[in-house]
């Protein structure tokens, strides 16, 4: 059962969103008792030297420039550490995800605080979570040789420790338009609610 859900939408187009109308659906699917909602769609900033700097700097020596360089990072863990369950859905823009999306996930992507490094590799620190990605693509086919999108995100949630990851695909939609909407139908009714 969903207590907590943390939405990120990563598509510009609003209401003409197709991974938007369908991350309602899982949503509704899902039936959390709380939605935190995330649209990162209209940009975040990129990481810079300023930032690095601070995030490097050990908590209690950071300075209160360091602390604002990295005021939206803590929000946008915190919103990550509350949720039982993701849902990111994302347009495939170019065989990837769009830039908005990336900067998300640097931002939130920090060692020692999202993940660590250990004698054995990197270890995620987001465990017991699950995540739905909720993917379109005009003519990219999700599993297919050219998709980057859906092993990408499965690979960022793994490491951040979220390895619990489902999908759900509303692909090829430019080459049969019926055949993408009835499989993305069929993978929220395959979702466990």
């Amino acid at each position: 059962m969903t207590k907590t859900l943390l939405r990120i939408d990563a598509s510009p187009r609003g209401a003409d969103s197709t991974t938007r109308r369908i991350a309602d659906a899982v949503i509704a699917r899902l039936a959390p008792e709380q939605t935190i909602a995330r649209d990162v769609s209209a940009g975040l900033p990129l990481l810079d030297l300023d930032w690095i700097g601070a995030n490097f700097t050990p908590d209690e020596a950071r300075t209160a420039d360091q602390r604002a360089a990295l005021a939206l990072s803590d929000s946008l863990v915190a919103e990550l550490r509350a949720a039982d369950t993701i849902v990111i859905a994302v347009p495939v823009w170019n065989f990837g995800v769009p830039a908005a999306l990336k900067a998300w996930i640097d931002l939130v992507a920090r060692a020692k605080v999202t993940f660590r490094y250990t004698e054995n590799g990197p270890e995620g620190l987001l465990k017991g979570k699950r995540a739905v990605i909720v993917v379109a693509s005009g003519g990219t086919e999700v599993n297919g040789p050219m998709d980057f999108v859906t092993p990408y995100l499965t690979h960022v949630m793994g490491f951040l420790g979220i390895t619990d990851v489902e999908i759900v695909a509303s692909d090829r939609q430019m080459v049969d338009p019926e055949a993408s909407a009835a499989r993305a139908e069929a993978d929220i009714a395959a979702l466990a609610a």
